[in-house]
């Protein structure tokens, strides 16, 4: 039986990990795929404390060791289900495992557009993320694919730092608020690229160039960019466990700022709905969750 059982090894995870064990509770956690989650595909990495620079997997290295440093086990096997009993979990993975506490952190992965070689250009412009990424491309002209609040507010911010942001949705109309749209038509840097849908990009071996047609006329153009912004939303990894955790339509845990669902289970990172997903945001839901975790386990 142990004291805590965390489900995912991203930075969340990992910060619960770190405070849990530090705090001298028994903890196990569980990753499936990579360690470090999303961040860790960033080659870069330049808005997290004390780091004026690091590469993601190197961080999410330091995560994970720190985490076992403090006597977290960690164990690379994809959680398939988790069952809650009077006063504990089992969670099934490789084998049953028993926990009185459970700590939920998949977080996300983002919807790919289908664009050929997608997963390949993932470091070499491409990028899901432009708070995260933009700065790398300050001066240089960029695209952001997406009609969202997220698609406006990512092209916004690239208008500060970018010589020109094209953004490219596949309707005339836009999803995202009003006070939106109208601040990204205002701005004369911005080129607002309707009714088309991106077919490719090019890179040689950066991304140079993309691709878009127009859904109307059919007419392809070519546009030379240096970074691409997918935003076209994220899709929380929760589905698995749904028949456990309140979630909302869009399949996000429904959670506030204490990560608490109820007492013994506890939800942190990009898959708790909040305004805010960022790396510095993962890490604190992480700290928050963990330690309302030993508090219950205290009481």
């Amino acid at each position: 039986m142990k004291d805590i059982i965390i489900i995912g090894g991203g930075p969340a995870g990992l910060t619960a990990a770190i405070y849990g064990a530090r705090s001298g509770k028994s903890v196990l956690l569980f990753e499936g795929k990579a360690f470090g989650g999303q961040i860790s595909k960033s080659h870069k990495v330049e808005n997290y404390p004390g780091f004026e620079e690091i590469s993601g997997f190197e961080l999410s290295e330091k995560l994970k060791k720190q985490a076992e440093l403090f006597g977290a086990e960690i164990i690379t096997a994809k959680v398939k289900a988790v069952e809650e009993n009077e006063g504990s979990f089992t969670v099934a993975a490789d084998k049953e495992y028993k926990a009185r506490t459970v700590i939920f952190a998949p977080g996300t992965e983002p919807k790919k557009s289908g664009i050929p070689d997608e997963d390949k250009l993932i470091g070499r412009g491409l990028s899901y993320c432009a708070t995260c990424d933009g700065n790398f491309f300050r001066g240089r002209d960029t695209a952001v694919i997406g009609g969202g609040n997220t698609a406006l507010q990512d092209a916004l911010y690239l208008s500060d730092i970018c010589r020109k942001v094209y953004l490219v949705h596949r309707r005339d109309g836009f999803r995202a608020e009003k006070s939106l749209v109208e601040k990204a038509r205002q701005r004369e840097n911005i080129e607002l690229v309707t009714d088309s849908v991106l077919l490719s990009a090019e890179a040689a071996p950066i991304i140079k160039s993309i691709t878009v047609e127009n859904k109307l006329t059919g007419e392809k153009r070519v546009i030379d960019v240096s970074g691409l912004f997918m935003a076209i939303g994220q899709t929380p990894l929760t589905a698995d466990f749904s028949s456990l955790l309140p979630l909302d339509s869009y399949g996000y845990v429904e959670a506030g700022e204490d990560c608490t669902v109820r007492n013994g289970l506890y939800v942190c990172g990009d898959c708790r709905k909040k305004d805010i997903r960022q790396l510095t945001t993962a890490t604190a839901d992480g700290t928050v969750a963990a330690t309302k975790a030993v508090e219950y386990l205290d009481s």
